[in-house]
């Protein structure tokens, strides 16, 4: 029997192939990366060359599900805008019955619960994408979630997901210290240098988005992330200098 034809159907060993089909073109998906700092979440994601003729504005990895959360994906860019489109929907719900945006934990589960869905059912096939929420709840603590096609959630201090995310949660493991997280900036620098890491051509190739405590998103201009890339570069041109005066 081919167990990878039914999403329904365990493999003797008990994997579900389909899922684990769909895990794989979130690898090759464009890397995001996304950090929580004291006062601020910043996400980061691949920003892929389009065609000349192409409105680069109509190419978004970054989108708002309400005003206090927002989330990048990783794969397929079509199932994508299907969960965004029902996580807007229940945000919008949600704030006519009670009154109170979503926390970022619930928008998170409901997310996960319509992933999970598309894991159990005759004639479907799981989404394949994986998402970071993240966002501010209305008492001001940042969160950051990161789900997977199977319709599993955790919470991350700050994770990454697409093309090299193994390589990207590597470096995040070594250089992130919590005692820095409490600067605004050096949480915007971390994100870029995580990115740095897998892109070679700087800021024409990602897009930062941040959020503070009780202010709107923000997507960083061009200019804006070159800034930052230069300043991370002249510090890495200063260290050796400290380290042979020591």
């Amino acid at each position: 029997m081919s167990y990878d034809r039914a999403i329904t159907v365990f493999s003797p060993d008990g994997h579900l192939f389909q899922v684990e089909y769909a895990q794989e073109a979130v690898k090759k998906g464009s890397t995001a990366v996304g950090i929580r700092g004291k006062n601020i979440v910043v996400l980061g994601v691949e920003k892929k060359s389009t065609a000349k003729l192409q409105d680069d504005r109509t190419v978004r990895k970054i989108c708002a599900l309400d005003d206090n959360v927002f989330m990048a994906f990783a794969g397929l860019t079509a199932d994508a805008r299907i969960v965004i489109n029902r996580a807007r929907l229940e945000c919008q719900s949600h704030r006519l019955t009670v009154e109170d945006p979503v926390t970022v934990e619930y928008i998170t589960r409901f997310i996960s619960t319509i992933k999970q869905r598309y894991t159990q059912s005759n004639g479907r096939r799981p989404f394949g994408i994986s998402s970071l929420i993240m966002g501010f709840d209305f008492d001001g603590t940042p969160h950051l979630y990161q789900t997977d096609p199977s319709g599993t959630y955790h919470a991350w201090k700050a994770n990454c997901i697409g093309r090299s995310a193994k390589t990207v949660r590597e470096f995040l493991e070594k250089k992130y210290n919590a005692e820095n997280m409490e600067s605004d900036t050096e949480v915007i620098k971390l994100v870029i240098k995580a990115l740095l890491e897998v892109l070679q051509a700087g800021a024409k190739n990602m897009e930062v988005a941040i959020m503070k405590r009780d202010e709107a998103l923000k997507i960083l201009t061009p200019e804006e992330v070159e800034e930052h890339i230069v300043a991370i570069e002249k510090e890495g041109a200063e260290q050796p200098k400290k380290k042979g005066t020591i």
